[in-house]
């Protein structure tokens, strides 16, 4: 009974590690770029002395995100692995699909994890599949924000796929997805 029970455990345990981490098995690898932003960070620069409204707005939602996580390949093996990594994920977060583009060989999905209103977003998930010269990049961005106030960070941060996530925001959550 007390090795079911510890197994049962260490099942829920490591699912819920499982979801938290499923992107980190691309850090450290020598073909991908890698940005991780966590909370602690998201907190210091939440203290910087504001002297703009543009500035002001990048401040108020950086106090709402907890984890940023970007990854960025030029590999098609790379690029291929997290596709399958990214499909098989969407799948058991139950996120819903905000937009799709295709444009020009580039393929840019966005999925999201509504909060409490249908603007409001819990969890973001883009991924935007390269082919030939074009980068492969995976974006995953948790917290409690607002769909409109992306713009703001992708400005600020010059995040990769900024231009795919300001046409997103002008969407107004999971319901009108394109």
């Amino acid at each position: 009974m007390r090795k079911l029970i510890l197994s049962i455990v260490f099942v829920l345990t490591a699912n819920t590690f499982f979801a938290q981490s499923v992107f980190d098995k691309f850090d450290n690898q020598d073909d991908v770029t890698t940005v991780i932003v966590n909370k602690k960070m998201f907190t210091l620069l939440s203290k910087m002395d504001v002297k703009d409204k543009e500035t002001q707005q990048y401040v108020n939602l950086i106090k709402k995100l907890d984890n940023l996580k970007v990854f960025v390949t030029s590999s098609d093996k790379k690029g291929d692995e997290m596709k399958a990594v990214s499909d098989k994920y969407i799948k058991s977060s139950a996120l819903d699909e905000l937009m799709h583009i295709n444009e020009k060989g580039k393929s840019v999905k966005i999925y999201v994890k509504s909060g409490a209103s249908e603007s409001q977003i819990r969890e973001l998930l883009m991924f935007i599949e390269g082919s030939g010269k074009e980068e492969t990049v995976l974006m995953s961005l948790t917290g409690n924000f607002d769909l409109d106030e992306l713009s703001v960070l992708t400005d600020k941060m010059k995040l990769p796929g900024g231009d795919d996530l300001k046409k997103a925001s002008k969407d107004k959550g999971p319901k009108g997805s394109k």
